[in-house]
């Protein structure tokens, strides 16, 4: 590695560091929820009611569930193989994957050179790895390409900017098929032996454990709108006309809401979605995430629907990736634990998937981890899905998701050495930050 390149990384990690601390400069809101019902009361309540009402979304469509690494990155490419009109890619952290021998420049190229227009958005930051020279590569060709909030000397000092990322993942094929989820086009997805996969030390050697939606119907047209709203707001060039909002016809019998947080207006619209469908919950909460650190407020509520019955399950990820962050958001544990709550952690593979169901037939799908990040800094997308199939592959998912983890005990909990101990005192002093 050149002295140069050490010095961007070296630099990049520094502003990483820079992140996280101006992170701890706002507080999360309090958010006003529904009265507390209990006893019949409760049980007459229509369920999740609030902010998730069916006016909200839209019916009609279908919808699967992708949890296998490579197989996601494979259906991510067979839809752009096939697209006649446009591709439209928006993510955190967007590299030149190969499928099968096949770079994403070699295919993206392909397309342009067809006709097929083609939009990115990549973050700054989660994309630096991405390289000038592959960006420019694809202009060249007729790609039209926005960096989101761009890292450089000029915005240094713009806090604001620097601060908030995009961390949204979203893919749109035509108009008519959409993706949204936790998957990266990322090269840690791949399969180990695919032919011309980078290695880096980033944990490439461990399975990455996630999860995308695939959608037809409707709701693609919001994924659309909330594509073009980023290129908009952050003044994108002009993009070649092409027909972005086809006629859509119904495709299945499932109701989505497609939901785009963001920190401008102190919006933080999934996280709100997922506080009252938590504080309506009568039956079963299972949540899945890739970062746990939780507000106050979600460790409250958990804790409160543990306490009126309802079963709540976590599955989270070990110390495996980003230890400082579990440690910190493990410091909840005790709380979680003596309400009842049961908690799972994945101790071979990197947990990066979003996940959350709630009683029956509600399940949310996207990028927002259970973090104070993306409640107040992050650009995040998330599908919420009203429909029994969808729910049914959830649970199945949900089950094999436990079936490779290891429970927390209370009991042992209790026994933890003092280090542990210290190391959660210290971090519950920086969990703003993660």
């Amino acid at each position: 590695m050149g002295l140069t390149n050490r010095r961007r990384q070296n630099g990049l990690a520094g502003l990483g560091l820079l992140l996280l601390v101006l992170a701890g400069c706002a507080g999360v809101p309090r958010i006003p929820l529904g009265e507390d019902l209990a006893g019949e009361a409760r049980r007459a309540q229509r369920p999740l009611a609030g902010a998730g009402g069916p006016a909200r979304g839209s019916a009609g469509n279908r919808i699967s569930l992708l949890s296998e690494g490579p197989e996601m990155l494979e259906t991510l490419f067979a839809a752009m193989e096939g697209a006649r009109d446009h591709v439209n890619l928006e993510f955190y952290i967007l590299e030149n994957v190969r499928v099968r021998g096949r770079s994403l420049e070699d295919l993206l190229t392909e397309k342009l050179r067809s006709g097929v227009a083609v939009n990115l958005i990549v973050d700054g930051y989660g994309s630096h790895r991405a390289g000038h020279a592959f960006l420019e590569r694809l202009r060249r060709e007729g790609a039209r390409v926005l960096v989101f909030h761009p890292v450089s000397g000029g915005t240094i000092l713009r806090i604001d900017l620097l601060n908030e990322r995009d961390h949204r993942k979203i893919l749109v094929v035509d108009g008519k098929v959409g993706f949204v989820g936790g998957i990266n086009l990322y090269p840690v997805y791949q399969n180990h032996w695919e032919p011309g996969a980078v290695r880096r030390r980033d944990f490439h050697h461990v399975l990455w454990n996630d999860l995308v939606a695939r959608i037809e119907g409707p709701a693609v047209a919001e994924l659309q709108r909330l594509f073009f709203a980023t290129w908009s707001t952050q003044n994108g060039p002009p993009v070649e006309p092409k027909a972005y909002f086809p006629k859509i016809a119904k495709a299945g019998s499932e109701w989505v809401r497609v939901i785009g947080s963001g920190p401008k207006g102190n919006r933080p619209l999934f996280y709100i979605e997922l506080l009252e469908a938590i504080h309506a919950a009568r039956w079963k909460i299972d949540l899945c995430t890739g970062s746990f650190v939780p507000t106050r407020q979600m460790v409250e509520e958990l804790v409160r629907a543990a306490g009126r019955g309802v079963a709540v399950r976590l599955v989270l990820p070990s110390a495996l990736y980003h230890p400082e962050v579990e440690i910190a958001g493990s410091a909840d544990y005790g709380d979680l634990l003596r309400a009842g709550v049961r908690i799972w952690e994945m101790p071979k593979e990197v947990l990066h998937a979003k996940l959350a169901l709630i009683d029956e037939g509600w399940t949310a799908v996207g990028s927002s981890n259970l973090d104070e990040r993306s409640v107040l800094f992050n650009q995040e997308v998330d599908a919420i899905v009203r429909g029994e199939k969808t729910s049914s592959t959830a649970e199945a998912i949900m089950e094999d998701e436990i079936a490779r983890c290891r429970e927390v005990p209370l009991r042992e909990w209790r026994r933890r050495d003092v280090l542990e101990r210290a190391s959660e005192f210290f971090a519950s002093f920086w969990r703003g930050l993660m």
